[in-house]
C-alpha cells in the first residue's frame, strides 16, 4: 500500500540556501535538502487502486505555470513545537491549485486534512526535548529569511515509506502545469 502525496519540487538553489540553516537548534533532527518540498496535499495509506484513481485525477488538472518564493520561517506546535519550516510567500495561484487537488481527493472519498493548509517548507522535526525559547531565538534570528522567486513548471505525485520524519521521497508521477 502505497503513502502519498502531492506536492512541489524546490529548486536546487533554494534547496542549498535552505540548507546552510541547519543547526543551532538543540532537539532538532534536520530534514535532508533532498526531501525538501512543498505539500499540496497528504492522501495518506491507499490501495493501489485508489492510487490509480489519484493518478488519472491529477493528470486531469490543466492549470498554468507560476512563481513561488520563501519568506520567513516559523514552528507548528504552539506550546510544545514539533517542527521548524521555511514560510511560502502568500500565494493566489498556489492555494488555487491546491484547492483544485483537494476537490478532485474529496471526489475520490479522501478525507480533507483537520488543518489550515498552510504551505511550507518542512526543515526540522524537534524531539520533546526542543525548548520553546531556544525554538523562538532560532526563529527570531532568521526572521529576515528571504528566497528568490522560483518557477513552479509542474506538481508531482510522491511516495513515501512509513518512517520517523519522513522520507526518503519518491516521485511516482508528474503533472505538467501548462
Amino acid at each position: 500500500m502505497p503513502r502519498l502525496f502531492a506536492g512541489l519540487e524546490i529548486p536546487k538553489d533554494i534547496t542549498t540556501l535552505l540548507s546552510l540553516q541547519k543547526g543551532g537548534l538543540y532537539g532538532a533532527r534536520w530534514v535532508d535538502e533532498s526531501n525538501y518540498h512543498i505539500t499540496l496535499r497528504f492522501m495518506g495509506d491507499v490501495d493501489y487502486g485508489l492510487a490509480n484513481e489519484i493518478v488519472f485525477q491529477m493528470s486531469q488538472i490543466q492549470y498554468p505555470e507560476f512563481d513561488l518564493s520563501l519568506r520567513g520561517f516559523g514552528s507548528f506546535g504552539s506550546k510544545k513545537p514539533h517542527s521548524v519550516f521555511a514560510a511560502v510567500q502568500n500565494s493566489q495561484e498556489l492555494y488555487l491549485l491546491h484547492q483544485e487537488i483537494e476537490r478532485r481527493m474529496r471526489k475520490l472519498g479522501l478525507r480533507s486534512d483537520k488543518h489550515d493548509y498552510t504551505p511550507h517548507v518542512t526543515l526540522a522535526r524537534l524531539k520533546k526535548t526542543a525548548e520553546p525559547i531556544d525554538v523562538a531565538n532560532y526563529l527570531a534570528m532568521r526572521g529576515n529569511f528571504q528566497s528568490g522567486n522560483f518557477r513552479v513548471p509542474r506538481f508531482v505525485l510522491f511516495s513515501s515509506r512509513d518512517s520517523v520524519g519522513g522520507g526518503p521521497y519518491v516521485i511516482e508521477e508528474t503533472f505538467d502545469l501548462l
